[in-house]
Formats: structure tokens, sequence, C-alpha cells
């Protein structure tokens, strides 16, 4: 595992081939692969759900690194677990007992994470911190693909990593929105160890993939 795990999105995938575009980010050097769920209600658009990710499953041995943009979240659990997802990671805003929302994730055999947006606290988390195994930083308010990172979520991405390590646990720090490699070590600066990148990744097509990818590594 590399100290700083790539998830392209597959939101900016082609997805008249969606099978082959993530045999392709595989083949390129990716940690996991996001699939960004969006419900065109808690989120303004509307993306895909358990049967596109399950038809997807059999096309990498990746992880699957799944972002519930969908309100309420609880009862389609057992649906995404069914679909193959991996991690899956849900917003505290989507439902009204979050903890009871992590414990289910886990029950179904899937790792839980909790989304940040951008006007959400650090604190919301302060009672499930031993119970989450990903932090979700939203740096661009979800919803759509290709917007500009908002800085002001470094200083959170700073406080997280703070908070991350009192714990002493294995916390995945992911950011997400507007990433690419002129602000990508900024946030792995901050203390990020995942990074979500949708155009930076899918730009040029499959033969740039690789090198998108290594561009938002690590430096140095």
């Amino acid at each position: 595992m590399t100290s700083v795990l790539i998830s392209p999105s597959i939101l900016s995938a082609d997805f008249a081939k969606l099978g082959e575009e993530i045999q392709a980010i595989d083949a390129a050097g990716a940690d996991m692969i996001h699939v960004d769920v969006m419900d065109g209600h808690f989120v303004p658009n509307l993306t895909f759900g358990p049967p596109v990710i399950k038809a997807l499953r059999p096309h990498t041995k990746k992880p699957f690194d799944v972002h519930l943009m969908i309100a309420p979240v609880d009862q389609f659990i057992a649906d995404f677990a069914d679909a193959g997802c991996d991690l899956l990671t849900v917003h505290p805003e989507a439902g009204p007992h979050l903890h009871r929302t992590v414990q289910s994730i886990r029950s179904h055999g899937m790792k839980p994470g909790v989304a940040l947006n951008p006007a959400t606290p650090v604190e919301v988390l302060d009672y499930v911190m031993d119970d989450i195994d990903l932090i979700l930083v939203m740096s661009v308010n979800p919803g759509f693909g290709g917007q500009s990172f908002i800085d002001s979520q470094l200083r959170k991405i700073e406080a997280l990593r703070k908070k991350i390590d009192q714990t002493g646990r294995e916390i995945i720090l992911e950011v997400d929105g507007g990433l690419k490699p002129e602000n990508s070590q900024a946030a792995i600066s901050a203390g990020v160890t995942a990074i979500v990148a949708g155009s930076a990744v899918f730009k040029g097509g499959p033969s740039a993939y690789a090198a998108n990818i290594a561009a938002l590594r690590p430096k140095g």
C-alpha cells in the first residue's frame, strides 16, 4: 500500500464503457475505485445505484470506495453490501442516527466512513471516532464534478489529522473535490492519506491514466 491512496472517481469516466474504464484505472495504479451515488434529493444530481455497482464489481479486485450522497441511507445499506462495496461513506445530515448507521454498515461486512461537507464541523465525529474507518472531507459542495477546491478545507484536514492521531487508529483521511496535481500536495501536507480525483485522472484517455495518477502522489 502506498502512503497516499488514489481513488479515481468514476463520475468522470466514460459511462458508455465503465467496465473498461475501471480496468484501465486499475492497471494504471489506482488503489481504490471511488463511486459517487447521488439521489437528486440530498444533492442536486442523479448518478447510479447498487445494480450498476454490482455489474462493475467483476471488473476489478480493487476496493470499491462508495460515497453515498443520498437520504435516508439506512434502508439501502444491505443493497450496497450485496453489490460488493468495501467502504461505505455516509453524511451525518443524511439520517437521524449516525452511530446506528455506522454500526449497520459494519454489521453488513463493510468499512464505515463519514463525509463532511464544507460547512460541517469536525465535532460531529467526536462520538464515532472509534467506530469508523474513513473520514471524507468534501473540498467542494457535493453534487457535481469539476468544481474548484475550497481552500478553507485544508484547515479542516489539519484538525482531523490531529483527531485521528489522538485515537491511535488507522483511519483513512480522504479528500474529494477539485483535486489536481497543483493542489494535491497541499492536501497531503495537511494530512490526507487518500485522494479522490475525477477529471484529473480521466483526462487524456486511458493512455494518460498512469501519469495522471502518479502526478497526484506525494513528491520527493
